[in-house]
């Protein structure tokens, strides 16, 4: 039997390393950790299903991404006595808000985890390796001085020719400017705009507060990137190519810029409800935004995460993909559902789809700006 899940997950604090918070909640009958998840809804995406399975099981509301995470098998006790397996595709979720009372709130407990702590109560092995794969990895640690020590003695031990050398002697060369720094800075503009961004297709009174925050989140980006353009002209040695430092901190400024366009929209034609559709891309926003930050970290060491890098971009490309499609689906039926009726309403949210695509896109050039890099350097 196929069901679906959500993972609910916050950061606790702004910072782009900030840890990541799994919400668990306790099974009805056996009161082990699990996520939320049910069977497939008829008339409900896999999705929307999950999302729904949260708020009934877990009382939390908030972004589902409609491109699963990642899937686990689990043996599921049925009423007759039969153990059967259950297939579970997990859809990364944004919790927004906290609900005081729901469905459930008297047959489960909920409680928040670190991921190691998450990963831990669980008792499925595979979905012990989704959450554990879900947050940014300790990359700093791996940059540390005592790890940088250990790798130049093992390319001094290293006697095959005069490139391992000059990469070793790389190692030694000061490293200047703090861009790696200002990457990830810019990373956590992202993430807290498309929160926003989320927050405000979810509807609600808090809509002007939205809106100001994105534009707020815009304004610091454009402060970032010009701090990163005055560090390249003053610095001697950059860790990068000029011309990549630079088109990628303009990409990413790109992207806060086009929510930016989809907020002012949203105050210019007053929309208050988005189509489902719309919720969906807001929702694949969030995630491409959270893998950007989990990116940014990797830069530090970008020939030993080369990989990873990869796995992570490769995600974003498909993401945009998967846009595209909603976005076509969701014009096809608002134009269906308008046709012959208001011509009015229909070009606003063309309009409103256009702008949430461009987001979508600008992640998509992130992502190729980084494969640049790994091409480059890795």
């Amino acid at each position: 039997m196929r069901q679906i899940a959500v993972l609910p997950y916050r950061t606790v604090g702004p910072a782009v390393d900030a840890p990541i918070q799994i919400l668990l909640i306790t099974s009805r009958s056996s009161r082990r950790w699990v996520i939320p998840k049910g069977g497939l809804m008829k008339g409900y995406l896999p999705h929307a299903a999950a999302a729904a399975e949260a708020e009934e099981e877990a009382g939390v509301l908030g972004a589902a991404c409609p491109i699963p995470l990642g899937s686990y098998r689990y043996r599921k006790q049925r009423a007759s006595g039969a153990s059967v397996w259950a297939d579970v595709d997990v859809f990364p979720f944004a919790v927004t808000e906290e609900l005081d009372t729901w469905d459930e709130q008297h047959q489960r407990e909920r409680r928040w985890f670190s991921l190691a702590e998450a990963a831990k109560a669980v008792d499925e092995e595979d979905l012990r390796a989704l959450i554990r794969s879900f947050g940014a990895r300790e990359f700093r640690a791996a940059a540390s001085p005592a790890r940088l020590l250990s790798v130049m003695a093992d390319r001094m031990a290293d006697k095959t020719g005069v490139n391992t050398m000059f990469a070793w002697f790389q190692k030694l060369l000061p490293q200047q400017g703090n861009f790696f720094d200002l990457f990830e800075q810019q990373a956590a503009t992202l993430v807290a705009g498309a929160d926003a961004l989320a927050r405000l297709a979810q509807g609600g009174p808090g809509r002007a507060q939205h809106i100001r925050e994105i534009s707020e989140r815009e304004h610091d980006a454009d402060n970032i990137t010009r701090e990163v353009l005055q560090t390249v002209r003053r610095t001697f040695l950059t860790p990068f190519d000029r011309s990549s430092i630079t088109s990628l901190i303009t990409t990413m400024d790109d992207a806060i810029d086009e929510m930016q366009q989809v907020a002012s929209a949203v105050n210019l034609y007053e929309v208050t409800e988005f189509e489902p559709e719309m919720i969906d891309m807001a929702a694949i926003i969030v995630d491409a935004a959270r893998l950007t930050a989990e990116i940014m970290p990797l830069l530090r060491k970008i020939a030993d995460n080369g990989h990873r890098l990869h796995e992570l971009t490769e995600r974003l490309v498909r993401m945009e993909g998967h846009a595209d499609e909603i976005h076509a689906a969701g014009l096809k039926r608002v134009f269906k559902a308008d046709s012959g009726k208001d011509a009015l309403h229909f070009i606003v949210r063309q309009e409103m789809f256009k702008r949430l695509e461009r987001v979508v896109d600008r992640f998509e050039d992130v992502a190729n700006e980084i494969d640049g890099l790994v091409i480059d350097h890795a």
